[in-house]
């Protein structure tokens, strides 16, 4: 994907590691070293299935019941991703943890075929708004730095003052900016306590932000020099590296972000990329119909690099299959057509401005797209007003939020405050459950079977 700088269908040293791939696949001896590979999530795991057919198995690592967000894997994944053909994940912050495996791999050389099925979709993106309005620091506020609690971290691109990550709970969203050889990139950093306050920044300040490579990380790649209320990386040689942002007091480190690293880019030169494309996006561009096409054409045309042997056949399934996506956009738009409601109340994060911004209505929800953002008593009381404000009887809630076959909290609450008597589950077709795989659902079943009747509930589209 162009954001991200990887190519992972390319010539050269990619071409290799795609014959070596085939090479697994198509043994003399009567016996493949290993016919598989492994995806990501639910949603990529599923599309591959269908595109593989009976010539390749591909794993989904997330167990039941969970989704790949902020998911933590176990140690051995990576080694069994190694020793397979082929690894299909989302180059984003986002699932970080499949980023991070990508990348090893490409440092070490490995023979196994990436494919980021975001791969093409720039234009496709939908900016993530900044949680940020006020960067303004409290000056006047008495800060004990042994008491102070990081609610929010967000980085700034200095040269364009965009926001391009953010930390929230133990976890990034985004991306540094390219960092070119020779040169530099320079980014700002806003941290904000418990209590909602910008804590000052600089050397004459009670805080200062400061970065590291982490620990076992390439550091000959990029220098970090902090100035206080700013960090400047200058990149020393084209590579990749891991860094640590660091809150400091008194000489001391009071918090970081070493639960999870930040990957950080050295380029030859910096990427001109069109204006309309967010340096800042919301990641959930699976569970849009149209662009799934996309994505399952770029699965498809991986395997077959990977495999020429099989190419025809991985094209043929992936043509019936998009044949069954285009009927899923198809009930979408009828849905949009026959609405009588513009807005539905989700309470939950917000994964769905992809099919908003295609068909036409609005989901509103009390939280960002983050799955970690807290919902607050005020932002409940904000979306009670506007249930009853808008007549709204069915709220919609992510099952994957739910516990124990119960409704969330939040959903409890919303029925007991306000008019709406009905609560629907709708899926962001993340993760799969028990009682999913019993029934065979994978990701069109979730869309026919529990999405659009949900929605036609909640719009009054029945």
């Amino acid at each position: 994907m162009k954001l991200s700088r990887r190519s992972v269908l390319a010539t050269g040293a990619g071409a290799a590691t795609l014959a070596a791939g085939a090479g697994c696949l198509s043994e003399p001896d009567g016996g493949p070293q290993s016919e598989g590979g492994y995806a990501a999530f639910f949603a990529l795991w599923d599309w591959a299935q269908h595109v593989g057919g009976d010539a390749l198995e591909i794993e989904n690592p997330i167990r039941t019941g969970e989704m790949g967000h902020g998911w933590e894997p176990p140690a051995d994944l990576r080694r069994d991703i190694v020793s397979s053909n082929v690894f299909i994940y989302l180059d984003t912050a986002e699932f970080s943890w499949a980023q991070n495996v990508a990348a090893d791999i490409e440092a070490d050389g490995s023979d196994v075929t990436l494919i980021d099925a975001m791969d093409g979709l720039e234009s496709s993106l939908i900016p993530a708004q900044s949680e940020n309005g006020n960067r303004e620091p409290d000056t006047d506020a008495e800060y004990d730095p042994s008491d102070i609690t990081i609610a929010e971290f967000d980085v700034y691109n200095r040269r364009t003052d965009a926001e391009v990550a953010y930390w929230h709970g133990d976890h990034w969203h985004g991306n540094l900016p390219e960092i070119p050889v020779d040169d530099y990139a320079t980014v700002d950093g806003v941290f904000t306590d418990d209590e909602g306050r910008v804590l000052p920044l600089g050397e004459d300040e009670p805080f200062r932000i400061d970065a590291r490579v982490t620990e076992g990380a390439a550091d000959d790649v990029v220098e970090i020099e902090s100035q206080g209320d700013h960090i400047v990386f200058h990149g020393l040689d084209t590579g990749r590296t891991r860094v640590i942002f660091e809150l400091v007091a008194d000489g001391e480190v009071i918090w970081d972000t070493s639960a999870d690293n930040m990957t950080a880019d050295v380029v030859e030169e910096l990427t001109v990329d069109d204006d309309s494309v967010p340096e800042f996006y919301d990641p959930h561009v699976w569970v849009d119909p149209v662009i799934a096409q996309q994505m399952v054409e770029t699965i498809a045309d991986g395997l077959a690099e990977m495999d020429p042997e099989n190419a025809s056949l991985y094209e043929d399934n992936a043509a019936d299959y998009i044949d069954r996506l285009e009927a899923v956009d198809d009930q979408f738009e009828s849905l949009s057509d026959e609405a009588t409601r513009e807005i539905a109340v989700l309470a939950g994060h917000d994964s769905f401005q992809y099919l908003e911004t295609r068909y036409g209505f609005e989901i509103h929800t009390p939280a960002t797209i983050s799955p970690d953002a807290e919902i607050t008593t005020g932002d409940l009381a904000d979306t009670i007003d506007l249930i009853d404000e808008q007549g709204i009887e069915t709220i919609l809630y992510d099952p994957f939020d739910a516990t124990d076959g119960d409704v969330p909290r939040e959903v409890d609450h919303l029925l007991e405050n306000s008019q709406a008597t009905d609560a629907e589950a709708i899926s962001p077709a993340e993760g799969t459950t028990d009682e999913w795989n019993e029934q065979d659902w994978g990701w069109i079943e979730q869309m026919e079977d529990l999405n659009l009747p949900a929605l036609r509930q909640a719009l009054e589209a029945e």
